[in-house]
């Protein structure tokens, strides 16, 4: 069995995977706004997976890995918090720790040919390149959310305009998931490929998988994305569930390394 742990900035979600990966059972938790409690919320949740023979684990995080066990979450004021040490306590198999992105993106571009961007439209914009069923070393300085563009006459960086949250919170809906109308998925088009030049222009993609809640309404803005770039966009394969699987994926890996 193998455990995936995706720590997002909102909710945790833990899965338990057969080596085949098939996916067994799943606990999900909403991620509290202190470290301590989170730490105490999340080894009260894995200790409901120590009876199963556990080969390895990999724990998704929404920041910088730092020694395979600091790390800083994002938008998360923790600082540097060391998750490797409870768990380590816990369970007696290798745990690997890798940026949630770069997850999302190993598993959405598995068994794709040439060059895959993935980028995730959520709480803020991440994001991940992989190449040959493997993360590139250039995503681990892949920030593309932080840059900035000009929108309605403001300099904002591209995740404050084209984030999932920043579209909910600009049409008041709790999640843009809800949004369906016409004009604003012209809106949405036109927020997302702000960004998508620099990008293509950098990294020189075959494919960009849009992810996270916007990837769920993917098909509803698709046709107003410009087209210019001869890029092929890809709606992803399991919006909800695209970490998880690359936590799985990457278990995989490195067991046959």
């Amino acid at each position: 069995m193998y455990l995936s742990v995706d720590i997002g900035g909102t909710k945790t979600l833990i899965a338990l995977f057969s080596k085949r990966g098939r996916l067994m059972r799943r606990r999900k938790f909403k991620t509290a706004q202190g470290s301590r409690t989170f730490l105490h919320d999340l080894t009260g949740h894995l200790a409901d997976f120590q009876k199963y023979k556990i080969r390895s684990i990999v724990v998704a995080v929404p920041g910088v890995v730092q020694k395979n066990y600091s790390v800083q979450f994002g938008n998360r004021k923790w600082g540097d918090i060391d998750i490797f040490t409870p768990i380590k306590n816990m369970f007696s198999c290798p745990i690997y720790f890798e940026n949630d992105a770069n997850l999302g993106a190993l598993y959405e571009a598995y068994r794709l040919p040439g060059k895959t961007v993935f980028l995730t439209f959520s709480t803020g914009i991440g994001g991940g390149i992989v190449e040959h069923n493997r993360i590139l070393p250039e995503s681990s300085k892949f920030e593309p959310g932080h840059k900035k563009y000009r929108y309605d006459g403001k300099l904002k960086e591209w995740e404050d305009i084209a984030s999932a949250e920043a579209i909910g919170n600009f049409y008041h809906v709790d999640t843009a998931t809800d949004l369906r109308k016409k004009d604003v998925m012209k809106d949405i088009a036109k927020r997302v490929y702000l960004g998508i030049p620099d990008v293509v222009k950098e990294y020189q993609p075959d494919k960009i998988v849009l992810g996270g809640p916007l990837g769920k309404i993917f098909r509803l803005y698709e046709d107003f994305l410009p087209k210019d770039q001869g890029i092929k966009y890809r709606r992803p394969k399991r919006p909800n569930e695209s970490v998880i699987y690359g936590c799985y994926l990457l278990a995989r890996q490195k067991e046959r390394k």
